[in-house]
């Protein structure tokens, strides 16, 4: 696990860190607590305009960085996600290997590809006897 560590930029460790801490039911209980004593001394402050910028700023600030070590540590597992699927595509004999690196490709090149297999598993449902098709049920909505 160190090693891994080392081969790891700082703000990937610092972002996981963050992330990973981000998740727990202590942090959550952390923001409800400075919530709560925000709150309490609204009397202290007159519930001011100086008051309220405290928290507004506050929340502004963290969401923003947040926003931020969220994308970033999405798009980790999604990038990891997306080699074990290749991997497994790879994997299997008989597979398309054109399917490899999808998410590379453009929204209309998708969209025909989608298209392919959506008409392959209407076909292998009617061969089953299977009356219903995705498109059936999105008209009856």
């Amino acid at each position: 696990m160190a090693n891994k560590d080392k081969n790891q930029s700082f703000f990937t460790r610092m972002a996981m860190a963050v992330a990973k801490a981000a998740g727990k039911p202590a942090t959550f209980a952390v923001a409800v607590g400075i919530v709560i004593v925000w709150a309490a001394s609204g009397p202290a402050f007159g519930f001011g305009d100086t008051w309220q910028l405290v928290i507004n700023t506050g929340t502004t600030i963290v969401t923003f960085l947040m926003v931020f070590l969220i994308q970033n540590t999405q798009n980790r597992d999604t990038e990891a996600m997306q080699i074990k699927l290749d991997e497994l595509i790879n994997a299997l004999q008989g597979a398309n290997d054109a399917l490899l690196d999808l998410e590379e490709l453009d929204e209309k090149t998708l969209d025909a590809i989608r298209a392919h297999y959506t008409r392959r598993a209407a076909a292998a449902r009617k061969k089953l006897g299977c009356e219903d098709s995705p498109e059936r049920e999105a008209e009856g909505d």
